[in-house]
């Protein structure tokens, strides 16, 4: 039971003389954290024991880049109950996961090993956009029109309740995959039979009202949207930072991100109440989670609430103020804060916070475009504030909207010691980067 990986073995005994790290078990897949990351992060402070499939190849070949030492789990074609009577043999403090699919898998490994993590009605309404929405609406946080789609005979009522511009996705998915706006009925029909022609089992979906953007909120050069990264120990909620982001790609890519945000005054105190109240209605009393919030002509309106570490987050909030968010939510898994003492909230520049570090996404302006000659990446580097340039062309690779976020060539990082100076340098990456993509 648990496959024949090698590295599938209970971690070594210390000495007598050194009390035993905790266990962390870390339910394993494609998401926000990496396992290097995780293992690094967790040095001197617990044993992480890792859980994944490998049978999936990205999976798999994450794992491999562990060191041999190492404590590996496939749980390919394991039961809910087997996973978690495996689980149940390492004694473990605690169980996290940075991956919205594995959150159900994740708060049954916590409830057999008694430990603290979402309990299963939480977790519903943080993976089912639909519940999300509902739960958000009866506690009287936001209404958002929003309906499934499990048929092509469901499209005309859910338009009904949500009109136009409206926003087709996944009832439960991450990234952004196979989720675009519509502006008619004929275009409704026409992504959601492309999205489901072929395909045995389709996804069941969700059409929800678009929130309309006011960019004069920050200025149309930024995204018009940020994150709140928040740490929660037994219902007590702490904000850690709110990101900043720069504009999206059509239809709903992400292309970068930035600690602090630039917002205006006052902002910040009225996104992280927004923030807090929908942590409280969805139920959320563990963990770290990264909830997007949207600037709308009616204020600031929720996006969606995830109940997990947000992707890149942790980078630039490490690179910005110092705050490592990675090991704050291994700590809070494990519950060894002792008293529970995150760190300042990273809102603004200032002592905390002596610099804005970014990540720019090396991702295509619109679909099929190809990447061109490294050569011109290469020239990224002679920018101010760019520290490092990590892509892989493959001259192959096509942008695929469906793919969402993730769809990238690479990543550019670095800082700036304001955001005037931010914008110089992200004008300079668009700049290099006019004649890369044909």
């Amino acid at each position: 039971m648990g496959g024949s990986n090698p590295t599938d073995h209970p971690a070594p005994p210390s000495s007598p003389l050194t009390p035993s790290p905790p266990v962390l078990l870390v339910v394993y897949g494609r998401g926000s954290a990496t396992a290097r990351g995780v293992l690094t992060a967790g040095r001197r402070l617990c044993t992480a024991v890792f859980l994944g499939d490998l049978g999936d190849p990205k999976v798999a070949a994450d794992l491999a880049q562990l060191p041999k030492s190492a404590t590996v789990v496939d749980t390919a074609g394991l039961t809910e109950e087997q996973l978690c009577d495996r689980a149940a043999e390492f004694g473990a403090a605690g169980v996290i996961t940075f991956s919205d699919h594995l959150l159900r898998t994740a708060a049954a490994v916590a409830e057999r090993c008694g430990v603290p993590f979402h309990d299963r009605a939480t977790v519903e309404v943080l993976v089912d956009k639909f519940r999300q929405r509902e739960a958000l609406a009866a506690a009287g946080v936001q209404a958002t029109a929003c309906r499934t789609v499990r048929s092509a005979a469901d499209l005309g009522p859910a338009l009904a309740a949500t009109g136009l511009p409206a926003v087709l996705k996944p009832r439960s998915g991450a990234g952004s995959v196979d989720t675009c706006l519509v502006r008619s009925a004929t275009e409704l029909a026409d992504r959601y039979a492309e999205f489901t022609e072929g395909v045995a089992s389709p996804a069941v979906f969700v059409l929800e009202e678009y929130l309309v953007s006011d960019p004069t909120v920050v200025g149309e050069f930024w995204g018009d949207y940020v994150s709140v990264e928040s740490a929660i120990r037994d219902g007590e909620i702490r904000t850690v930072a709110v990101t900043g982001k720069l504009p999206l790609a059509p239809p709903f890519r992400e292309t970068g991100y930035f600690t602090p945000a630039l917002l205006p005054a006052g902002l910040a105190d009225e996104v992280v109440a927004l923030e807090q109240r929908a942590l409280r209605a969805l139920g959320i009393r563990e963990g770290v989670t990264h909830t997007e919030i949207k600037f709308t002509p009616d204020g600031p309106r929720l996006i969606e609430v995830n109940g997990r570490l947000g992707g890149h987050v942790s980078d630039v909030l490490k690179r910005s103020a110092g705050t490592d968010l990675l090991a704050l939510a291994l700590r809070l898994a494990l519950g060894a804060l002792g008293a529970f003492d995150p760190p300042e909230p990273v809102l603004a520049l200032g002592a905390d916070c002596p610099k804005v570090a970014f990540q720019y996404f090396i991702s295509p302006p619109a679909d099929g475009l190809a990447p061109g000659s490294g050569e011109v990446l290469d020239g990224l580097h002679h920018l101010p504030g760019v520290d490092l340039v990590d892509a892989r062309i493959d001259p192959s690779w096509r942008a695929d909207w469906r793919a969402g976020t993730e769809w990238l060539i690479g990543t550019v990082y670095g800082s700036a010691p304001g955001h005037p100076e931010l914008r110089a340098t992200v004008e300079g990456i668009h700049r290099t980067m006019a004649d890369f993509w044909s």
